[in-house]
């Protein structure tokens, strides 16, 4: 009969007493031998490893004429606990578990950050080389008559007798609309949880800057937005930005300016384009239009994606046409306070 430090071979047949075998010192690490084929001809319903009941004396299912593996109960802890060994291998698992589920929340680990810091990279350089064409490369043959189209515009002088280009009025008021547009799009979907840069103090610049005051923001900003709860949406200014009277009024508002700009005739958009050839002011604007006109389909999709609305993704293509596509997601989009109630009638249904 052989031995071994942790395992002991007992045999259940009969009535018969054995001789007590010596008992060596106990291992810290218990030997698991899987006996294949001891008595042959066993019964195939006969378990190959005994149940615990069967290694108690007067256990019910014991089987008598069959060898069975026990464990020695003096190494085992108390019931319910596992080995040191088998707890530092949980503990283990459930570390590497832990790692991974932190590497698929960052983004997918080196490659997501690595990701995000090459857009970041880029959208920088391109503001960078924006900047500088406005400020060195743009057209500026007309100083003066721009000082005085920003006064008229901003109606600083009186009627003196000149018609300002109709084409010129509309682009001017709808540059006015996009900084709430903006504000209805990134608060407060738009947020980063991951930095503590604020969106509010670049949506303020922009109502003087537009998107070359945005553009920084998208260089730092990273998802996802922070938790919101329901008290923060009845405050100002989400109150104000989620209505949809604002969403209603800045559509028309802007459907009126496009159509005001359509109906104006060949030589206003003649002289529109000369304007854009000679002015600083009217060249910088058209790009902060087009700038801005780009990057809204976007955080469309940012803030239709933080909303769950699977069911608005035809308004994606409908968000590249400039102004109006947005304005019209803004006014079909969820408000965040049915969302809020959406998810939280399944989990009162579950407490009751």
């Amino acid at each position: 009969m052989v031995s071994l430090s942790s395992t002991y071979l007992v045999l259940t047949c009969a009535h018969a007493r054995l001789a007590p075998l010596p008992r060596p010192a106990p291992s810290p690490h218990v030997v698991r031998i899987a006996l294949a084929g001891i008595v042959k001809g066993a019964r195939a319903s006969a378990p190959l490893f005994a149940s615990p009941a069967a290694c108690r004396p007067g256990g019910a299912g014991r089987h008598r004429g069959w060898a069975q593996i026990c464990r020695d109960s003096s190494l085992q802890g108390p019931p319910g606990t596992d080995s040191p060994a088998q707890e530092q291998e949980d503990k283990k698992k459930s570390e590497a578990v832990a790692a991974a589920t932190a590497r698929i929340a960052s983004g997918g680990g080196g490659g997501g950050k690595l990701s995000d810091w090459t857009t970041s990279v880029l959208i920088f350089g391109i503001w960078a080389g924006l900047m500088y064409y406005v400020f060195q490369l743009a057209p500026n043959q007309t100083p003066y008559r721009d000082t005085y189209f920003l006064q008229k515009l901003l109606n600083l002088k009186g009627d003196d007798g000149f018609r300002m280009n109709d084409v010129l009025v509309s682009l001017w008021y709808i540059m006015g609309l996009w900084p709430l547009v903006y504000s209805m799009l990134l608060l407060p979907t738009g947020r980063s949880s991951k930095s503590k840069v604020p969106v509010w103090p670049f949506l303020v610049l922009s109502c003087i800057g537009g998107a070359y005051a945005l553009i920084p923001y998208f260089v730092l900003w990273k998802p996802p937005p922070p938790p919101i709860d329901e008290d923060e949406i009845e405050q100002w200014p989400l109150k104000f930005l989620e209505s949809k009277l604002t969403a209603g009024v800045v559509f028309a508002l802007g459907i009126g300016l496009v159509i005001y700009a359509g109906k104006a005739g060949g030589d206003d958009w003649k002289e529109f384009i000369r304007y854009f050839r000679e002015s600083k002011f009217i060249h910088a604007t058209c790009l902060d239009f087009t700038l801005l006109s780009t990057f809204s389909p976007f955080w469309v999709y940012n803030d239709m994606a933080a909303r769950r609305w699977k069911n608005g993704s035809w308004l994606l293509p409908l968000a590249l046409i400039p102004f109006v596509g947005p304005s019209v997601y803004l006014l079909l989009r969820p408000s965040l306070s049915s969302l809020l109630a959406a998810s939280a009638s399944p989990s009162d249904e579950i407490q009751k």
